[in-house]
């Protein structure tokens, strides 16, 4: 039974000119008084959420993206800011890209950050998929069996510095404590100082390909999931919870389809869904040039991407519209009770699942986020009867 609603931005400001006719995604350079509007969205985001009765907004980790798409580039600070200006929302790290942090740094600023939030931030992490980000970084991306390798590593040194009261670790990328002399004696183990205020941590990971390697390893760790975009569409999420599912199961975990999952959707609420489709579809069309390029739309062939990039090209090329993706089921968009069918149908599909995330495309107006999200608290949330918002911070 769904009782949590989220949303997550990733950070994206106001844009002009969007769409598949509008400016490609690679000649986008926006002012540094642009790019630094994402904080005043967020927060203004945050607030109104706060207000009407959301379980958590998420933000996402990103860095040097002069086109003004996900421009927050250190999640913790700007959600323990958000902690200090709302009251009882949660704020989720959606997600800290570990190849891009020490271990210890991250589990550091994570504790930090739920002590003096009170509790009211959420752990996240995923492998990143930005070259320009995790490889400038000096971690590989390139390589993903490399990327997996040391990611996996970092999170059990991550989960090692949350959970034991002194720790050691040796392995291929890291050796901690180094093997030195320190005040007297031979270094053989650390303590995390501080150690988080609530253990077991609550920690989130995206799932993209849903491989049996990338679940069994959540399994093992306690990591929820977080299935969005392309995969959160028919047969491919199904498969997904199934594979989900299997792996629990494995050690000896026996969950409902969908429980210790999140289905994220983008949204657009109208008051018919053709209104919503001519509305949205330039903001769908934005996010698919953004993404596309970077080969998280797995159906686009290599002759549309490169289509993708031709604004007198594209508008009249077959490419994904909006409407391919609301018959799929990764787009919520229509009038209210609309969405409310197509959630409490996945409610009937999957008895487990009491979370979903619905997110405005990247390039939407702070004006309409706002009035987005407000539309959905007022107009598809009370139909939820038993959804609950934020407990109140801890004293």
């Amino acid at each position: 039974m769904i009782t949590k609603f989220d949303s997550l931005f990733a950070g994206h400001v106001d844009m002009e000119d969007v769409g598949y006719g509008g400016v490609p995604v690679n000649e986008r350079r926006l002012s540094d008084e642009q790019l630094t509007t994402v904080f005043d969205k967020a927060e203004a985001m945050a607030k109104l959420m706060d207000r009407t009765g959301y379980n958590a907004f998420w933000m996402a980790e990103h860095h040097f993206q002069r086109e003004g798409y996900e421009c927050i580039p250190n999640v913790l600070m700007m959600a323990l800011h958000l902690a200090h200006v709302t009251r009882n929302i949660k704020l989720g790290c959606g997600f800290n890209i570990a190849p891009m942090w020490h271990p210890l740094r991250l589990a550091e600023d994570f504790a930090t950050a739920d002590i003096l939030s009170k509790g009211r931030i959420t752990f996240g992490v995923g492998r990143g998929y930005h070259t320009r980000e995790v490889e400038t970084f000096g971690s590989p991306l390139l390589d993903q069996d490399a990327n997996r390798e040391l990611f996996e590593e970092q999170v059990d040194i991550i989960f090692k510095a949350f959970n034991e009261e002194s720790f050691s670790h040796k392995g291929k990328h890291y050796t901690l404590p180094p093997d030195v002399p320190y005040r007297g004696y031979d270094l053989k183990e650390l303590t995390l100082v501080p150690r988080p205020l609530r253990r077991p941590v609550e920690c989130w990971q995206p799932i993209q390909g849903g491989s049996e390697r990338a679940l069994d390893f959540m399994a093992k760790h306690g990591i929820q999931g977080l299935v969005g975009g392309g995969s959160a569409e028919g047969g491919a999420m199904h498969n997904v919870v199934l594979a989900w599912q299997k792996a629990h199961a494995k050690i000896g975990k026996h969950l409902e389809l969908g429980e210790r999952m999140c289905f994220g959707f983008h949204f657009y609420i109208a008051d018919s869904k053709e209104q919503g489709i001519r509305e949205a579809g330039k903001y769908y069309e934005e996010n698919m040039k953004m993404f596309g390029e970077l080969r998280l739309v797995r159906a686009l062939s290599d002759e549309q991407i490169v289509i993708m990039r031709d604004p007198a090209r594209a508008p009249t090329a077959k490419l994904p519209r909006i409407e391919d993706a609301i018959n799929a089921g990764g787009v919520l968009c229509g009038t209210p009770d609309q969405i409310i069918e197509h959630l409490k149908a996945l409610e009937q599909r999957y008895p487990g699942l009491d979370r979903v995330s619905v997110s405005l495309s990247v390039g939407v107006p702070k004006s309409i986020c706002l009035e987005q999200l407000e539309r959905f608290a007022t107009e598809v949330m009370p139909a939820f009867a038993n959804a609950k918002v934020s407990e109140p911070a801890l004293a």
